[in-house]
């Protein structure tokens, strides 16, 4: 299937996305999905393999590149600020909200690690952005998952180099950046053991993805979503891999049973299993099920 290629405005900055149409688009307005991806990762890393799915279901689906990363604008690259992503989230819901044949009033979000903090963000501040929402492998702490995968150490170690960064953004100087993922121990954002073959399985030869991050984004504010998600009022369902070495998985499940309309599914399989094999295809088709009950008529 072959996606439409979209630009948008955030912030400023060209955005890239993807719009996957359903078969039977063009006699109703379908429901959408607006789907972002996790901290430094980009649509070619495994949007398009859900995208299709939801969209030979009968939804709309929206994929985009946050700013500073993969086919969008925005400099420098690899500035990874929550904020702005989450801006980008609003922009392309707007985007989506705009185009013929989808159904305005039916729009989900679909936020994979990160981007799951993104969603449920959005929904903490504003629960009528959107009517349903899936988190796959979601942040829900930013501090619990630096220490779930390499423990104080790590936390400090990352502190070290976003001053660094960000003495250097004062003066105007070229980002000092840390790999987006790499080997227990290394500097890397996400370097728990499966994160960098992870990524490697995950990346196409011919990605847009980059291995880097400015490394001011370790001195943000970090989500703790753990009090607020009880005001999230839409439908939402986790979808927790059971074995993840980046989020903890206890936080997802309690996640799960604090929001009202929360629905919980576990798989077996680490943090990068949702872009691969069986359970690609069971999250899909739990996915699936969920967003057919929560954005039915």
């Amino acid at each position: 299937m072959e996606p439409e290629e979209l630009r948008f405005e955030s912030g400023g900055v060209e955005c890239a996305a993807w719009l996957f149409r359903p078969p039977a688009a063009a006699d109703s307005a379908a429901p959408c999905v607006v789907l972002g991806t996790g901290a430094s990762c980009v649509y070619d890393q495994g949007l398009a393999l859900y995208a299709e799915r939801f969209a030979e279901a009968g939804f709309a689906a929206l994929a985009f590149d946050y700013r500073c990363f993969g086919r969008s604008g925005g400099e420098p690259r690899g500035l990874l600020l929550a904020g702005r992503q989450r801006d980008d989230f609003r922009a392309a819901i707007r985007l989506a909200r705009s185009l013929e044949r989808v159904d305005g009033e039916r729009i989900a979000l679909w936020g994979y690690s990160l981007g799951g903090g993104n969603v449920q963000a959005l929904l903490i501040d504003e629960p009528e952005i959107a009517a349903a929402a899936v988190c796959v492998a979601p942040v829900v702490s930013g501090l619990r998952s630096l220490l779930h995968m390499g423990g104080p150490r790590h936390v400090l170690r990352l502190a070290a180099a976003g001053l660094r960064d960000g003495a250097r953004a004062l003066r105007g100087a070229e980002p000092w950046r840390v790999p987006a993922t790499g080997p227990p121990g290394s500097r890397g954002l996400l370097n728990s053991p499966d994160s960098l073959p992870g990524f490697e399985a995950m990346t196409p030869a011919d990605s847009s993805w980059r291995n880097a991050l400015c490394a001011r984004a370790a001195l943000a504010p970090p989500y703790r979503l753990e009090r607020k998600i009880r005001r999230i009022a839409c439908p939402i369902l986790y979808c927790i891999a059971e074995d993840d070495d980046v989020n903890p998985p206890e936080l997802g499940k309690r996640a799960a049973e604090r929001a009202p309309g929360g629905e919980l599914k576990l798989y077996p399989g680490g943090h990068y299993d949702p872009f691969h094999g069986e359970t690609l295809d069971r999250m899909a088709y739990d996915q699936i099920g969920f967003l057919r009950r929560a954005l039915a008529g």
